[in-house]
């Protein structure tokens, strides 16, 4: 399986995309940002790449600001 992650400015926001994203019934998991990525925060969260554009979607729409989405 392909994973994707979710790069973020703040913890808290990285804390709101894991609450969001479950509450849809995805399969998300906070990790610490891989250190192939740079990123503000040192959350990060794991998705299945599949998910991809429903990830994205429900972040917008949450109000919740991402530093990119980025392939594992």
């Amino acid at each position: 399986m392909e994973y994707g992650v979710a790069l973020f400015h703040t913890t808290s926001m990285a804390l709101k995309a894991e609450q969001r994203l479950k509450a849809a019934g995805l399969a998300v998991k906070l990790i610490p940002t891989p250190r192939q990525f740079s990123s503000d925060c040192g959350f990060a969260l794991r998705f299945c790449w599949a998910d991809r554009a429903q990830v994205e979607e429900l972040l917008q729409t949450g109000g919740v600001e991402t530093a990119g989405l980025r392939r594992l």
